[in-house]
């Protein structure tokens, strides 16, 4: 009897060991939350006026580096739902719990709900909302987060998300063409093929759209100084060993001449923001000879047949 070939993992040009330890690299209070995710979750926290449905509890995913002014906002908008935070690097935890957590002086600690942090402080049933800005792009095995982060969501609940998309970066990754390098970054993944994954994981009706975002800078070092912040290059055919000077010199020179051919005369780079959001259904059994459901889910069939 023939199987059907396994789904195709995306994205297809990354490093898992690279994404791995970049995940797990611990950061200062300086490094946290660059400006680019700072605004990418002022935007997604918008699109939230739009939901109808007021959750009663949600998460915030690994917000360090997704953004804490965005965490502040969520608790705006959400005073009276509980807040949970996940951070899965167990070298964040500590430095997002001590960001997180308001000194007792501070009037803002009376206004919106202490965040519990950690998997096992999650109820039984999942939480309404999980929101994940700007993670997904850096995931060693993004089907894998996503079919974790279905498991978070209750039934009825929803995702939303943020990423990079695939024409991010174009006018760097013409720089090092022209140059003869290797990729300067690893692909990233089509918004379509993000939707596959979500149906894979079971989610429904997910709604994918993107923007792009034109970032400018007064000089080439202060324009590297910011992509830093912003991941590494994962790309498994990336350039193996550290660049020497004349490198570095050649760049920033590639970086100044297309600065130059502009009327500002400022660095420009361009990303692509894709955002994502799906609902958990109902269960349903599949019918079988044998069928084997999961008492979670039983639960959840039973409950909507009363």
């Amino acid at each position: 009897m023939s199987t059907a070939p396994a789904p195709e993992r995306h994205p297809p040009a990354l490093d898992p060991v690279a994404a791995l330890r970049w995940a797990r690299q611990a950061l200062t209070p300086a490094q946290s939350s660059p400006w680019l995710h700072e605004e990418v979750g002022r935007r997604m926290e918008a699109r939230l006026q739009w939901m109808t449905r007021q959750p009663r509890h949600w998460i915030d995913w690994a917000p360090l580096r997704g953004g804490l002014q965005t965490h502040a906002l969520l608790t705006q908008r959400y005073r009276a739902p509980q807040c949970y935070v996940i951070e899965p690097e167990p070298a964040l935890q500590e430095a997002t719990a001590h960001a997180l957590n308001t000194p007792w002086w501070r009037t803002r600690r009376w206004r919106a709900q202490t965040p519990r942090f950690g998997t096992h402080a999650l109820p039984e049933g999942g939480v309404d909302l999980l929101w994940s800005n700007m993670a997904l792009h850096m995931a060693p095995d993004p089907q894998d987060l996503i079919t974790r982060w279905y498991r978070h969501v209750a039934t009825e609940g929803f995702l939303m998300f943020s990423c990079l998309g695939p024409n991010t970066l174009h006018e760097l990754r013409a720089i090092y063409a022209t140059q003869d390098w290797s990729a300067p970054c690893h692909e990233f993944t089509d918004m379509h093929d993000w939707g596959d994954q979500l149906v894979a994981a079971g989610f429904a009706e997910p709604v994918m759209d993107m923007e792009h975002i034109e970032l400018t800078w007064s000089t080439p070092a202060a324009a590297l100084a910011e992509l830093r912040t912003l991941g590494r290059n994962l790309h498994p055919a990336r350039f193996g060993a550290l660049r020497g000077r004349r490198w570095h010199t050649l760049l920033v020179k590639a970086l100044a001449d297309a600065a130059a051919q502009r009327t500002d005369g400022r660095v420009a780079l361009s990303f692509e923001i894709v955002y994502g959001h799906a609902f958990k259904p109902v269960p349903r059994a599949q019918l079988a000879s044998e069928t084997q459901v999961p008492l979670r889910d039983m639960r959840e069939i039973l409950q909507r047949r009363l």
